[in-house]
């Protein structure tokens, strides 16, 4: 059988290494009670427990036999507000910085989650282009995730005094609902 750091041997030894605490139906079920993942009351997300071995960057097609899934930081949800199915600017904008939602630093989703209920508030629809006229993707080869920065000199949002910690180990596996 074809191992993670196999599969995935671009990724840094630090994600091969980062396994998550939502390994038990309990853990689970204590992060769900009262936490909302969805837009709407209409679609529902499976969150499945996580292997004890199985890294955030473990390849879809290494475990088919669960079906599709995605990683989320679970502080995405219960800090940032993030809410599934993702919206179309969302979708859009990890798709023109070719990342998976788990690649972004709590950080950036905070940035584009403010960044889509500001153009919300006045009406304006959020636009990927407009988005990265005010901010910019930085991948670092020494860091893990990526990051959204602000371009300098075209400041919208100011910067956080306190980047999240702690968030490392704590992410959903989650598949749509059948």
């Amino acid at each position: 059988m074809t191992t993670y750091d196999e599969l995935c041997s671009w990724v840094s030894l630090e994600l091969h290494r980062e396994v998550s605490g939502f390994n038990s139906d309990q853990v689970i079920d204590r992060f769900r009670q009262g936490q909302r993942l969805c837009q709407s009351n209409d679609v529902d997300v499976t969150v499945v427990r996580c292997g004890l071995d199985e890294p955030v960057c473990a390849d879809i097609e290494a475990d088919s036999a669960s079906g599709h899934f995605c990683f989320f930081y679970s502080t995405l949800f219960s800090k940032v507000g993030l809410r599934l199915p993702l919206n179309s600017f969302e979708k859009t904008l990890l798709t023109e910085l070719n990342v998976a939602p788990a690649q972004l630093h709590p950080n950036s989703w905070a940035f584009i989650r403010a960044f889509h209920i500001l153009c919300t508030h006045f009406g304006v629809v959020p636009s990927v282009n407009v988005f990265l006229y005010f901010f910019e993707m930085k991948k670092s080869t020494k860091k893990v995730w990526s990051s959204v920065s602000g371009v300098e000199g075209r400041g919208l949002l100011t910067l956080f005094q306190s980047s999240y910690k702690n968030f490392k180990g704590s992410f959903l596996k989650t598949q749509a609902s059948p």
